[in-house]
C-alpha cells in the first residue's frame, strides 16, 4: 500500500477530498446541507451519514443565522462542548454552555428523580428562555425528550435542535419526536450519534461562516 506524502497542515484538505470523490449522489443535499454531511464523514468516517442525516426545511440556514447573531449554545456533554471550534465562537459572539456537572444540577436530578440530562435542560430553559439557543444533543435521549416537552410548553423556543444521541434506549424515539414537534432540527436518524457527531454538525455551520469572515 502507498503512503500519501501529505504536509500536516493539508491532511484535512485531502481528507475531505477523498470523501467527496466517495460521496456518490448527493443531489438530495442543499448546498448549505452538504458540507454538515461531509463534516460528519470526516469525523466518523462513516458514509452512512449521507442517508441517516435528516434536515427540516432551510434549517443550516437558520442555524447560520441564529450563530451570527451569538447564539447560545448548550450540550448534554462536555465532549461535545470540548468539540466545538471555540475561535469561531468567539468571533461571532456566541456563549458555549454544558451544565451536566453542575451541583445544582446534579441536585435537581435526585430531588426530581429524573437524570441530569433532563435537570440540565430545564437549568438552560430558566436561564435562556426567550433566547437565540441552539442545542447540540450527542448523548442523551432524555434530554432531547424534555427539549421537545419544554418547548411544547412554550418555556422554550430553540433556533435549532441537533439531536444526535446514541444509544439503544428510547434514542429512535426522542429523535421521531423531535422530527414531529415542529422544531428547526439537524437529526442523525436511528441508533447512531454522539458527542463527535453533535459538535462536527455545530462546527460545519461554524466553519460556513467562519472562514468566510477571515
Amino acid at each position: 500500500m502507498e503512503i500519501e506524502n501529505i504536509r500536516p497542515g493539508d491532511i484535512e484538505r485531502r481528507s475531505m477530498e477523498i470523501i467527496e470523490s466517495e460521496l456518490g449522489d448527493t443531489s438530495r443535499l442543499s448546498e448549505k446541507e452538504k458540507p454538515v454531511v461531509k463534516r460528519v464523514i470526516h469525523a466518523t468516517a462513516d458514509f452512512s451519514y449521507l442517508e441517516n442525516l435528516k434536515f427540516s426545511d432551510r434549517v443550516v440556514e437558520q442555524g447560520l443565522a441564529a450563530l451570527k447573531k451569538g447564539a447560545v449554545i448548550v450540550t448534554d456533554t462536555h465532549m461535545a462542548e470540548a468539540g466545538i471550534s471555540k475561535p469561531a465562537l468567539k468571533a461571532f459572539g456566541c456563549e458555549l454552555h454544558c451544565f451536566m456537572s453542575d451541583e445544582d444540577v446534579a441536585k435537581r436530578a435526585r430531588r426530581d428523580g429524573t437524570t441530569r440530562a433532563v435537570a440540565s435542560m430545564d437549568k438552560a430553559a430558566s436561564l435562556f428562555a426567550g433566547r437565540n439557543v441552539i442545542f447540540a444533543i450527542g448523548n442523551a435521549p432524555t434530554a432531547l425528550m424534555r427539549i421537545c416537552e419544554l418547548a411544547g410548553q412554550g418555556a422554550l423556543s430553540p433556533a435549532l435542535v441537533i439531536g444526535a444521541p446514541v444509544g439503544f434506549v428510547n434514542v429512535i424515539q426522542s429523535k421521531e419526536m423531535l422530527m414531529e414537534s415542529g422544531i428547526p432540527f439537524i437529526v442523525a436518524a436511528g441508533r447512531k450519534g454522539g458527542s463527535n457527531v453533535a459538535a462536527a454538525i455545530l462546527n460545519a455551520m461554524l466553519y460556513q461562516i467562519y472562514q468566510r469572515a477571515q
